[in-house]
């Protein structure tokens, strides 16, 4: 028993540093507030929006970290989201996670 304790968390402790858990810090790091906001509008929807929006899609964390990787236009009108391949799949991943776990 105390060995499952102790690889419980073991694991719980390598995964703090992971890219695998995302959060505030992560999007200011990779300059999402510079066009949006968790509830305020800015240059692209609230991120707020954007979860309600893929609320329920069981495909939403896949698209959306490819579209902050590879950028998008026409979801949210005239609004463009520029690529941004500086971020990792890992990144993108744990970015659009994050997103969708917005309440």
């Amino acid at each position: 028993m105390r060995s499952l304790i102790a690889l419980c968390v073991a694991f719980c402790f390598v995964g703090l540093g992971s890219p695998a858990f995302a959060d505030k810090d992560m999007l200011q790091k990779n300059n999402c507030f510079a066009c949006h906001s968790i509830d305020k509008r800015k240059y692209g929807p609230k991120l707020v929006e954007v979860a309600k929006k893929y609320a329920g899609d069981p495909d939403a964390a896949q698209v959306l970290a490819r579209k902050i990787q590879a950028g998008g236009t026409g979801v949210w009108g005239e609004d463009i989201m520029p690529p941004q391949p500086q971020v990792s799949d890992e990144e993108a991943l744990a970015l659009a996670k994050y997103i969708l776990s917005l309440p």
